[in-house]
């Protein structure tokens, strides 16, 4: 989920946006994952557009 994540949105990121990201990986996965999925309230310092876009899913490739 998150590799797919950077795919599909780092290209236009700034300095701060990899800041951003780079301290997301410093979270568990489990926490992430509620956060994207709206399971838990995602923390302040995560919340940003790219949280927005997380929370989208677009980017995860679920085949049925």
């Amino acid at each position: 989920m998150i590799g797919g994540f950077f795919d599909r949105y780092s290209q236009g990121w700034d300095e701060a946006g990899l800041l951003w990201f780079e301290n997301l990986l410093d979270e568990d996965d489990v926490d992430v994952m509620a956060w994207a999925l709206g399971t838990q309230p995602v923390p302040e310092r995560f919340q940003s557009e790219q949280m927005e876009l997380m929370k989208k899913l677009d980017y995860v490739n679920i085949p049925r």
